[in-house]
């Protein structure tokens, strides 16, 4: 029988994992003894808040981020071609979703290995669900330029393409530079632009609101070091 890639979704912070995840999840997760992750600590710790007698020691891992080679990447599914399951861990959320993950999962479908996508939180949905925004046609374009001019310039063409064709443009920042993002929003949207702001989604101090940009001009909240999604959209 040919093995069978998991996508394994993780909290989007420090919560319960019964709240946002399946028991499903827990029992495929517990099979498994080979892992994808983007790092090696924060997959062990998650493992074990799935069990807490998770015998960590008898599984691989194989670690998947920015300095990951090609080369390395291609040898990564060689447990699945010997009949192993194995399971994709993100560091939040959902994987393959704003994370090296996808390409794990092409190669995986390039060789007719069966992948099973699993329930969990994405901030991304979980943001425009709260917005109430379009959820029909919407696009998520990941990081903006960090350059001002070339952001400006980006923040301008989100807000023609939310107008033009009445979609929902979602997008993120590093935490530690969420104020500077907002600043920016502020500085070169119209004012009558939509601007939802999703921030610690899941967590105790989750907060999903939407404004104006010229009503957010008059209060900046605190976005320091916090998750956060940005969505803009034309009413």
């Amino acid at each position: 029988m040919s093995a069978t890639l998991y996508l394994i979704p993780t909290t989007l912070g420090e919560c319960d994992l019964n709240a946002v995840l399946p028991e499903k999840n827990n029992i495929i997760t517990n099979k498994l003894r080979h892992f994808i992750v983007e790092d090696v600590r924060t997959a062990r710790r998650f493992l074990r808040k799935v069990d807490r007698q998770f015998p960590i020691d008898d599984c691989s891992f194989f670690e998947l981020n920015q300095h990951t080679t090609p080369e390395q990447i291609s040898k990564y599914l060689q447990p699945m071609a010997q009949g192993n399951d194995m399971g994709i861990i993100s560091e939040a959320g959902c994987p393959a979703i704003a994370d090296p993950g996808a390409d794990i999962v092409a190669i995986a479908q390039r060789e007719n290995y069966k992948v099973v996508p699993l329930v969990g939180p994405s901030s991304i949905l979980l943001a425009l669900m709260g917005s109430g925004f379009n959820g029909q046609s919407f696009a998520f374009v990941g990081y903006l330029p960090i350059d001002a001019h070339e952001r400006a310039k980006a923040l301008k063409r989100l807000e023609s393409r939310a107008v033009a064709e009445r979609q929902t443009q979602l997008f993120i920042e590093t935490p530690y530079r969420n104020m500077k993002m907002l600043e920016d929003i502020v500085k070169n949207c119209q004012s009558n632009t939509l601007l939802c702001i999703a921030v610690d989604i899941t967590l105790d101090t989750e907060e999903i609101k939407t404004k104006t940009v010229g009503e957010w001009k008059k209060q900046y909240p605190d976005l320091s070091k916090r998750p956060c999604i940005f969505a803009i959209f034309k009413g």
